[in-house]
């Protein structure tokens, strides 16, 4: 009796509550995919909108078919068409889809957006659902921009209008000349003549840099991108790519130095350091500074976990205190310069995460700073008055300001870099 008056008395409240409600309840209505884009009622024109959704995190091809009314055996062989050009297993979260209905309200056209690469489709037809592939027009736009570096160098990319991971870009061109981490001044000044991408006319990122120009402590470095490899050249066409990178690390700061006669802060006593420390934080990825094999990767004492490597010439680095090595390095193995070998830790004797990078010749200790690089192959002299003029358009367009023209080089596919190349054919062809 007491859960019947209860119950009574609850729903009593109900009511009373609609009643007084300024906005009551109102019956649901029934759930289809056109009513709930466009609203009950509306009149739906073939083609008359697409419906643009992204795949939310952990939905799969299958779900999203569900979603907007293909179920069954239709939606097998929408997936089945898809996969001709799409894996559906490597759907990311944002990935985006759009969907045309038809006046009953039926899906009739379904678009998957590959990442870079295009646009699958399948329209339903009298013989079931049929697809085709539209590629994305990829377009090559050159821009320039000069500025002075005052504070950091992606903060100062981008006051002079450039995207600020430029700075990625302008590291790797000056690798093996300029230690990002302490060669740098405020007051530095620099032009860039670089790549910016759209595909189907939509800005998609960055390119390549074309050429740079840097000043830095009184001297000043250039670099042309050159030939079908992409590799860069100074103004009389030397290689900017030498046997040796300044830094194992991309970012980090030097917080020791080569010396004969340190106080080790753990051993609380002199001895000799002969290698450079670069703090950076736990994880940061080491590179091979050289192509070389690996002689050794694991614990090494004082050194925790290393990696050493030999290289031609006599030479052999070490990287000490690593967290990990990188998959695959073992005794024996090949690496290539600038190939991740292993992460930056505290492993042995260590007060805090860092890497000690050390170099001997001919079993010499010698300070990694004080290396002189042997450089790469000059560009061939058959090749050179094609490089001058490439370089001279070039700089034209860094220093003055004149638009370069890709297409002036269409032509000449020696001088433009294998990419560079592709995009003018690609966006000539397409007018």
């Amino acid at each position: 009796m007491l859960l019947l008056a209860a119950t009574l008395y609850i729903s009593e409240r109900r009511l009373i509550a609609y009643s007084q409600s300024p906005y009551p309840i109102v019956r649901t209505v029934p759930f289809s995919v056109v009513e709930r884009t466009l609203g009950r009622g509306a009149e739906v024109e073939d083609e008359a909108y697409p419906l643009v959704l992204s795949f939310n995190r952990g939905e799969t091809l299958g779900e999203a078919l569900h979603g907007v009314g293909i179920t069954g055996a239709e939606a097998n062989l929408v997936v089945d068409q898809l996969s001709r050009w799409a894996d559906p297993r490597k759907i990311r979260p944002t990935d985006q889809y759009s969907v045309r209905f038809a006046a009953d309200g039926r899906a009739e056209v379904f678009e998957l957006e590959v990442a870079r690469r295009g646009r699958a489709r399948v329209a339903r037809s009298e013989d079931g659902w049929l697809g085709d592939w539209k590629p994305f027009e990829r377009a090559v736009k050159v821009r320039s921009i000069a500025g002075t570096l005052d504070g950091s160098l992606e903060g100062s990319i981008a006051a002079a209008g450039g995207e600020t991971n430029l700075s990625v870009l302008l590291a790797d061109v000056f690798q093996w000349d300029l230690d990002f981490t302490r060669d740098l001044r405020t007051g530095d000044k620099f032009r860039i003549l670089y790549e910016s991408v759209f595909l189907d006319g939509v800005k998609d990122g960055l390119g390549s840099i074309l050429a740079v120009s840097y000043e830095n402590g009184g001297r000043t470095l250039e670099a042309y991108r050159f030939g079908e490899d992409g590799a860069y050249y100074d103004a009389e066409g030397r290689p900017i790519r030498k046997m040796f990178l300044r830094s194992p690390l991309r970012y980090s700061r030097v917080t020791s130095r080569f010396s004969h006669r340190r106080f080790h802060p753990i051993l609380k006593r002199y001895r000799p350091h002969y290698g450079i420390d670069y703090g950076a934080p736990k994880g940061t990825p080491a590179r091979a500074t050289a192509n070389g094999t690996v002689v050794s990767a694991g614990w090494d004492g004082g050194g925790g976990k290393t990696v050493r490597l030999r290289h031609p010439n006599g030479f052999e680095t070490s990287y000490l205190h690593l967290s990990g090595f990188a998959k695959g390095v073992r005794s024996g193995r090949r690496v290539m310069q600038g190939e991740v070998i292993g992460y930056v830790g505290s492993t042995g004797l260590a007060t805090a995460s860092h890497l000690d990078y050390r170099v001997r010749r001919h079993g010499r200790w010698i300070d990694p700073l004080s290396l002189k690089s042997v450089p790469a192959d000059h560009v061939p002299h058959r090749m050179l008055p094609e490089f001058l003029a490439w370089r001279d358009d070039l700089r034209r367009s860094l220093v003055e300001g004149e638009r370069f023209d890709l297409e002036r080089f269409a032509e000449s596919p020696s001088a433009i870099p294998a990419d560079s190349n592709a995009a003018v054919r690609s966006s000539t062809a397409s007018r």
